[in-house]
């Protein structure tokens, strides 16, 4: 089970962290990534983090402004600075539980994750 929060209204260049608390995976999960999803737009892979060695990734649209981490609690968080008008979506972490992908490769379609939470509203906006 996965369980979002932390999303909210914020003014443009401004910060917010969303957070995802995540349980209940009897096998494990191998990758837990970030998602997003514009109004009208496709669901999109934001960043994502390696459970082996905590190797993070991003999409070049938010490198250098967004940050994920990991809690010794296996909740993860997604920090999120000088935001844009084009980071407004819903957020979604998911996690990839089955199979492995070597680095420097990661998982950046839908397709590839096996569980997910049901998402916060991110709106940035003045």
């Amino acid at each position: 089970q996965l369980v979002e929060s932390g999303g909210g209204l914020v003014q443009p260049g401004g910060s917010l962290t969303l957070s995802c608390a995540a349980s209940g995976f009897q096998w494990g999960w191998n990758f837990i990534g970030w998602f997003r999803q514009a109004p009208g737009k496709e669901r999109e892979v934001v960043a994502c983090i390696r459970r082996t060695d905590g190797t993070t990734n991003y999409i070049d649209s938010v490198k250098g402004r967004f940050t994920m981490s990991r809690d010794n609690t296996d909740t993860f968080y997604l920090q999120m600075n000088n935001l844009k008008s084009d980071d407004t979506g819903v957020y979604y972490c998911a996690a990839h539980t089955v199979g492995t992908i070597d680095p420097p490769n990661w998982p950046k379609e839908v397709w590839q994750y096996d569980d997910w939470g049901q998402g916060t509203q991110v709106t940035v906006s003045s």
